[in-house]
């Protein structure tokens, strides 16, 4: 599918080495846009920028970890230096680690406030700056936040993976309030089951059953369904936001 109006911008996508967050690179790359790939994983990083180019595209292969403010703040440099300001964000990068409340996995649930939620401000920060002076020069300005059906669907052993989600649903409700007025669009996207590498953060043998079991009963969608939705929503004239956005599988209740 072609989409107006992503040609010549330029991204950020984070969680770039996999799942929606590659799939979404893959397709605004292919649509001619400038995009920055951010990840932790080097060599991942790096062959899927080879395949863009080879494609005819751009991208730039970014190694930053979202945990991390000094890490954040040395990619926003990297990416400023190579392609100047940057006028579509997208925060894909997250983890879920399911277990129940009563284990007090403190472990893992600091992973996952650290990467779900800190990490989605701490690039939220280094690229704001660069969304409102897009918008305030009459381009096209975007910032997209990958949630979760979680944020509001409960499941057993995901209270916190979902309170995660909940928080990255209302931050982008509240973002809208101050970005914007200043006519940058901020889009979230809750997707339901969706094929990707969270299934292999899940190492529990249990917790894998289960999940595997609600796949099994309902089907998942492809990471490249999602990045669909993330092309058509930032395509849209720039009068028009999509503001929130929950995508299913057809038999997911």
């Amino acid at each position: 599918m072609s989409y107006e109006n992503l040609t010549g911008r330029t991204a950020v996508v984070t969680g770039a080495a996999s799942g929606i967050g590659e799939a979404v690179a893959v397709l605004l790359a292919g649509q001619g846009a400038r995009v920055a790939l951010l990840a932790r994983r080097g060599e991942r990083l790096e062959a899927l920028a080879g395949k863009i180019r080879a494609d005819g595209g751009e991208a730039l292969a970014v190694v930053a970890d979202v945990t991390d403010d000094a890490s954040v703040a040395a990619a926003a440099d990297r990416v400023h230096d190579a392609y100047g300001g940057v006028d579509l964000v997208v925060n894909s990068a997250g983890v879920m680690l399911p277990s129940p409340a009563e284990a007090g996995d403190m472990v893992a649930w600091q992973r996952m406030i650290d990467t779900n939620v800190s990490g989605v401000l701490r690039v939220t920060r280094a690229f704001t700056a660069d969304l409102v002076a897009a918008a305030a020069e009459g381009h096209t300005a975007d910032l997209v936040n990958i949630s979760s059906v979680a944020a509001h669907l409960t499941f057993p052993n995901y209270a916190v993976y979902g309170a995660t989600k909940a928080a990255l649903t209302h931050l982008s409700q509240s973002l809208r309030t101050e970005l914007g007025p200043k006519d940058v669009r901020i889009t979230n996207v809750e997707p339901g089951f969706t094929e990707s590498e969270l299934r292999d953060h899940v190492t529990d043998p249990d917790r894998a059953r289960e999940l595997d079991g609600m796949l099994a009963a309902v089907g998942a969608l492809t990471s490249q369904e999602v990045a669909d939705l993330v092309g058509y929503a930032t395509s849209r004239p720039r009068h028009v936001n999509l503001r929130q956005v929950m995508v299913l599988p057809t038999r997911q209740a």
